[in-house]
């Protein structure tokens, strides 16, 4: 009697265990909305300045929803707001993986690869040390750049006037010269009459 109690008590138990729903085997309208939640914790969090709990809030709703990309977003775009470009960039190609076309995550890539880049060619030149095949491939980079951009200036020193346009001066048509006619020298609107 003792063993079929204990085999209806572990059956129970299985059958218990199988019946319940994680948030990922629910439908998924009530996951979206736990994911949702989790969102909205995680920017309370941010707004509160509570930053290291609001990045922990997005692992976890990551974890707990690996098929979803906006939690991946969140972190990506709050790392390159804190300009942390490099873990923005990681976590951007996380947001890319689940959807390739996502222009935010392209953004935050393209951005933030440009000031890892601006930030690294400035430390390097003021160390002298940008030379050889370095320079010129940063010079060819800049060069493209300018040209996708459709600027002179990558970058603008911050207060510094820009530099006027070079305008060509109008050109003087001469004036064609033609006798006076004695009848309108005196008058002026003569020849209108």
């Amino acid at each position: 009697m003792r063993k079929s109690l204990t085999a209806v008590l572990i059956g129970a138990a299985t059958l218990a265990g199988c019946a319940t729903d994680s948030p990922l085997q629910r439908g998924d309208k009530a996951g979206l909305q736990t994911l949702e939640s989790m969102l909205a914790d995680a920017d309370r969090a941010a707004a509160a300045g509570q930053h290291d709990k609001s990045q922990a809030v997005l692992k976890a709703a990551a974890a707990s929803y690996p098929a979803e990309k906006a939690p991946w977003l969140q972190m990506a775009q709050t790392r390159f707001d804190r300009a942390n470009y490099s873990e923005a960039i990681v976590q951007a190609q996380e947001v890319l993986q689940r959807d390739p076309a996502d222009k935010q995550a392209h953004s935050i890539i393209a951005v933030s690869g440009l000031r890892l880049s601006t930030r690294s060619l400035a430390e390097l030149s003021q160390q002298s040390n940008l030379g050889g095949s370095v320079r010129s491939e940063a010079q060819e980079l800049a060069r493209m750049l300018r040209t996708t951009l459709g600027e002179d200036v990558l970058v603008p020193v911050a207060g510094a006037n820009k530099a006027p346009r070079k305008v060509a001066p109008p050109i003087k048509l001469p004036v064609p010269r033609s006798a006076p006619n004695p009848s309108t020298a005196a008058d002026p609107f003569g020849a209108l009459k």
